[in-house]
């Protein structure tokens, strides 16, 4: 918040507002309103510096407030004046105590800064980062915050070679499966990863509630069944053709088919859990979605492949 406002009164007239203009010489930056309060200096609406250029001079001011746009409270979050911002393309916004009070201005540079901090914290917090992260940060405190991500990372790395475990006998007989493999695993990591991107987006915009998750997951998992279907097809024929046999075509479409749907479902849940647990999404939602998606990929997969290639 910015104390530095200009600020009027209704009982006056457009010419005394622009003689005391005048007085002051220059105006804050990215004043697009002058605030209009009472005796008391409480908030009552805008006046459009446009206006003061449109309208007669005699032109009383309280014809001409704009009551509106309502004032944020000192102690809104940052995230919540990004996204009003966003929402009405504002370029300023009074701010008030709990008496209605005008205390001074939120401007659209400020919201800006607030915006770009969330970018950063989205992409560092995608490869286990915080803010405090950089090129030229120590190596000590460098290590001791990567290594707990790089940690949690190998036990998930563990869980999906328990499941490949599971299937050694399969893989020692039919290689084709093990090269396929990552092939499966890779398609669903990327197809969670675009839904989580989305949902972290949206849920640091406020865009994401009870109301409207429920068609929102329906459309995810509509999304990834037609991407399946498709590159299924896809990867199914060109596992054909190269390893002539049409059960292994058939193994790894089904097995994308369901891994794709699988992740775009965790793409969507795995954020909103993770936040209501109190942990945020854009910091651990990528480790948990890739767990979900080499598990159920290569269990697809590879029990797919014992059942039609070794059944």
């Amino acid at each position: 918040m910015n104390p530095d406002v200009i600020t009027v009164r209704a009982d006056v007239t457009l010419d005394v507002v622009l003689r005391y203009l005048r007085l002051r010489g220059e105006m804050p930056e990215h004043t697009d309103h002058l605030f209009v309060v009472s005796r008391r200096h409480q908030y009552i609406g805008r006046l459009a510096v446009t206006a003061l250029l449109t309208h007669e001079p005699t032109t009383p001011i309280n014809e001409l407030i704009d009551d509106e746009q309502p004032a944020f409270s000192a102690g809104t979050s940052a995230n919540e004046v990004a996204n009003q911002f966003s929402d009405h393309d504002w370029v300023s916004a009074p701010v008030v105590d709990a008496n209605n009070i005008l205390l001074g201005r939120i401007t659209i540079d400020d919201v800006v800064d607030i915006i770009r901090e969330q970018a950063e914290h989205q992409t560092l917090g995608a490869a286990g980062l915080d803010e405090d992260e950089d090129m030229f940060s120590p190596v000590r405190r460098a290590v001791k915050r990567r290594a707990l991500w790089l940690g949690i990372n190998l036990i998930t790395a563990f869980l999906a070679a328990a499941v490949i475990g599971r299937f050694e006998a399969t893989l020692q007989q039919v290689v084709a499966l093990a090269v396929l493999m990552p092939i499966v695993a890779g398609m669903g990591g990327n197809a969670g990863t675009q839904v989580l991107t989305l949902m972290v987006r949206g849920l640091a915009l406020g865009q994401i509630g009870s109301s409207n998750l429920r068609a929102l997951l329906t459309k995810e998992l509509l999304v990834a069944l037609f991407n399946g279907l498709l590159w299924g097809a896809v990867t199914g024929i060109a596992a054909a053709i190269w390893f002539q046999g049409i059960a292994i075509g058939l193994v790894i479409f089904a097995a994308l088919v369901i891994n794709l749907v699988a992740a775009a479902g965790a793409g969507v849940l795995v954020p909103l859990t993770l936040k209501r647990m109190g942990i945020d999404p854009a910091l651990a939602g990528t480790v948990v979605l890739t767990t979900v998606t080499d598990v159920i990929g290569f269990l697809a997969f590879l029990g797919l492949g014992t059942l039609l290639l070794l059944g």
